[in-house]
């Protein structure tokens, strides 16, 4: 583990969602479902259609909702509000995982294309409640998504973040671009990519940081 190379780090960032719990869980399954069921709603398509457009829209502008506010103008908070009403007694805490973040040294925060609140109750399920200095969600960053450089820009600004001595951590290496590029530390937490701006890919992430300190 090259523990030497985070030795800098004094604020490790963590996305949310399929981050800091195995997609395994397939909780992002409900997200997605009440995605679709939003935009059939909102923009009176059938199902395949709407699955469509959120596909379409998440490779296009970074978030579903992207799309939907960049062409129909769509509300952020109601969308919120509602793709983010899920269950979670199927969300396993996780000790370990707790307990490495714990360990690390400095500030740890979440920075999520979801909201707010739903990285208040998912860390909460986890057993994380209290694990991080803030949580940052998608009204932080003035609605515009994670990977656009301006997201990252405007959160990183909240926590105070000095890049060049910040560690990010998240599943979608699109999203490890723009942190790459200012001189962050990357970790692709899931299937490994090879792509210039991954310095380090786990399957495990509670391992990998517990190997850090």
């Amino acid at each position: 583990m090259p523990r030497q190379l985070f030795a800098h780090v004094e604020t490790w960032v963590f996305d949310l969602d399929n981050t800091l719990y195995p997609a395994e869980i397939r909780l992002f399954d409900q997200i997605e479902r009440r995605m679709v069921d939003y935009l059939m709603a909102a923009l009176g398509v059938a199902s395949d259609e709407a699955n469509r457009l959120r596909r379409h829209y998440w490779q296009d502008y970074g978030t579903t909702l992207a799309g939907l506010m960049a062409e129909h103008g769509v509300d952020p908070e109601p969308y919120l509000r509602d793709v983010h009403d899920i269950d979670l007694s199927g969300v396993p805490p996780d000790p370990a995982l707790g307990r490495a973040i714990a360990a690390l040294p400095g500030r740890k925060v979440v920075y999520t294309n979801g909201s707010r609140e739903h990285s208040r109750e998912v860390t909460k399920a986890r057993g994380l409640e209290g694990a991080f200095d803030a949580l940052y969600g998608f009204e932080d960053a003035g609605y515009l998504p994670k990977p656009e450089a301006a997201a990252f820009a405007a959160v990183f600004a909240l926590a105070g973040l000095a890049p060049e001595r910040g560690a990010m951590f998240e599943d979608d290496p699109r999203n490890l671009a723009v942190p790459h590029g200012l001189g962050m530390r990357t970790v692709l937490v899931g299937a490994a990519v090879d792509a210039p701006h991954v310095h380090h890919a786990t399957d495990d992430l509670a391992g990998f940081l517990a190997g850090l300190v």
